[in-house]
């Protein structure tokens, strides 16, 4: 990768800058012990030799450190063009799959799939309601049915069980209609009937 290889490079140019600020700063102390031992000794001549190299040696010191500011503002924009390369890559390959999606996508047999899907669906949902509606009229009926299947039972029961054992005895001839030769004893005149009813609240 040629990025990859470019930062190598910064980073090893920016060790030598370094390595070249630490010689440069090892001569300048020199250079001022020099010039401290020569202004000692008198020698004005030596002073100002070593000085002028003093100055030339500081001057280079700065350089290094401006080189070594460029450098580090490079190495930063080569990160930030790496990362926006990686980011333009991404939205390549994102961009392919779309058109390659969008291809495949047609929008007439899309909307075609989903109407469809709303059509179906609304059948179901009818279909659905009127099995529905079907069961609960033939439970609603069975259960009426019960209903007065039950109150019919407790209302014979609540009658019969004075007139159970009599009706028992009647004649089936006879049974719930009483004839004028049946006895007394095996059956129920309309007016029993009647009283019992009122005593039950049974107009």
């Amino acid at each position: 990768d040629i990025i990859k290889e470019q930062n190598r490079e910064l980073r090893g140019t920016q060790r030598a800058i370094s390595r070249d600020r630490a010689a440069l700063e090892k001569q300048e102390k020199q250079l001022e012990l020099e010039i401290k031992k020569m202004a000692k000794t008198g020698n004005k001549e030596a002073c100002k030799l070593l000085a002028k190299q003093l100055v030339q040696l500081r001057k280079q010191k700065n350089r290094t450190y401006a080189v070594s500011s460029k450098v580090t503002s490079m190495s930063t924009q080569t990160k930030v063009m790496n990362s926006q390369m990686k980011m333009a890559g991404a939205m390549s390959a994102t961009a392919k799959t779309m058109q390659a999606v969008n291809k495949k996508m047609d929008p007439q047999k899309t909307l075609q799939t989903m109407q469809n899907f709303q059509k179906e669906n609304m059948k179901m949902e009818m279909t659905e309601e009127m099995i529905n509606d079907t069961l609960d009229d033939i439970f609603d009926a069975s259960d009426e049915e019960e209903e007065s299947q039950d109150i019919v039972n407790q209302v014979l029961d609540e009658i019969g069980i004075e007139i159970s054992d009599k009706m028992a005895k009647a004649p089936s001839a006879a049974r719930g209609l009483p004839s004028a030769s049946a006895s007394t004893a095996g059956t129920i005149s309309d007016e029993e009937i009647e009283r019992q009813l009122k005593a039950l609240g049974v107009d």
